[in-house]
């Protein structure tokens, strides 16, 4: 499975962004992580079968939604603060079968994208 995101750019604080990630099949989850300049990677947020999670950074703020038919995943970013400054890359899971994820950790992911960089001006 092939992963390509997009919609990174420049904004300013306040404003708002949308990502997509187009998965070149069909995924059981697809997430979204970020690398800060000088921070390690941090869990944004998941999509899963319609349930969602966040991570505490960007909960309220952040929006992830999915398309099945599309195997696409959009995180809608809003209220957007120079903190969120990132290089913002997806990842899939691909199989249902196993114990239960929280799909908080890199690691529970099969395929990775090629990040898109987002940068909030103050």
């Amino acid at each position: 499975v092939q992963l390509q995101a997009s919609g990174g750019g420049l904004v300013q604080a306040g404003g708002s962004l949308t990502l997509s990630c187009a998965a070149s099949g069909r995924t059981f989850a697809m997430g979204w992580f970020r690398q800060g300049p000088g921070k390690e990677r941090e869990f944004v947020a998941v999509w899963s079968g319609g349930r969602t999670d966040y991570g505490d950074s960007v909960k309220g703020r952040f929006t992830i939604s999915g398309d099945n038919a599309k195997n696409t995943v959009y995180l809608q970013m809003d209220s957007l603060k120079p903190e969120d400054t990132a290089v913002y890359f997806c990842a899939a899971h691909i199989t249902p079968l196993g114990a239960p994820r929280s799909y908080e950790y890199s690691y529970e992911y099969d395929y990775w994208g090629q990040g898109t960089l987002v940068t909030v001006s103050s």
